[in-house]
């Protein structure tokens, strides 16, 4: 699956939620992407696949 297809099966509280439990500075308004990108591929797979 494609990242931007992981990126829509997400809400962007989860995305946030799942940085700041890895310390992951996000700085000023930042899109559901620009964190996605920030976080590891396994972790986006799995919040997709409890969506679902």
């Amino acid at each position: 699956m494609s990242l931007e297809e992981l990126v829509k099966k997400v809400t962007a509280k989860d995305l946030k939620a799942e940085a700041k439990k890895r310390d992951i500075k996000l700085g000023r308004c930042p899109t559901k992407m620009d964190i996605a990108k920030k976080l590891p591929l396994e972790v986006l797979e799995e919040l997709a696949s409890k969506k679902e």
